[in-house]
């Protein structure tokens, strides 16, 4: 993408590493996870920089390469005892609070669509209402997980609409991309995600929501009483690692 205001920049480049770090805080600082999600990142930006993504005729066809491993990741996780494990260690508050990254995720998108990089139908602006999730983040986290004043059967709603979501705008992002968007009644391709480092929305940072969303229901469906089982030892959750 050519001619974008420096700030669409900035603030994706600052989202993508908050995300990745509260997410490698979630994981109590597993380094071998940390690792490989650095590696796929490198690949998939190395891509991306050569113009692997960026060639209208080809995206569309090339785009699963960006979600498919990251999606059977997630499935390995949820049928493998190892998996499984991992997804019960992951550090239920974090999860929750790390949807506040939607908030500047949808920013930039509105960014991108005046930008003609994104069709209307992926923004706040459109039919994404992903940003919801990032607002109420805060309150879920703290009336949910700090106060425990939420049941939790309420928190495993919010995280399933959440996931609804989040489905909602990827299949906005995969019917817009320039093979087919004409097709489903986009004005506009979804041209920008095959451009560094906006490459990186699909290949890290959806997939860790997805994957911070499965990993919250699981926790919450297996807690019989407290959802904040795990982070009971002292009052504020987010300090003990």
């Amino acid at each position: 993408m050519e001619h974008l205001p420096i700030y669409v920049y900035l603030t994706f480049g600052a989202t993508a590493i908050f995300a990745i770090w509260l997410f490698y805080r979630a994981t109590n600082y597993a380094k071998s996870f940390f690792i490989g999600l650095v590696i796929w990142i490198i690949f998939q930006s190395t891509l991306s920089i050569s113009g692997f993504y960026s060639d209208p005729n080809t995206v569309t066809m090339r785009f699963p390469l960006l979600i498919l491993p990251p999606l059977l990741f997630l499935i390995s996780r949820l049928i493998t005892k190892k998996g499984r494990a991992f997804l019960d260690g992951l550090d239920l508050p974090s999860l929750t609070i790390f949807h506040v990254i939607r908030i500047p995720v949808e920013l930039v998108l509105f960014w991108l669509f005046l930008n003609k990089g994104v069709p209307e139908a992926m923004t706040f602006h459109g039919r994404n209402f992903d940003i919801l999730s990032g607002i109420s983040a805060p309150f879920i986290y703290y009336f949910g997980l700090v106060k425990k004043r939420l049941n939790k059967w309420i928190i495993i709603l919010w995280n399933l609409i959440c996931l609804a979501l989040l489905l909602n705008v990827v299949s906005s992002a995969i019917l817009s991309l320039p093979a087919r968007f004409a097709q489903f009644g986009f004005e506009q391709p979804n041209v920008a995600l095959g451009f560094f480092p906006f490459i990186l929305l699909p290949a890290v940072l959806v997939p860790l929501v997805m994957l911070s969303t499965v990993a919250a229901i699981m926790q919450l469906l297996k807690n019989d009483s407290d959802p904040k089982k795990k982070s009971d030892v002292t009052d504020n959750p987010m300090s003990q690692h």
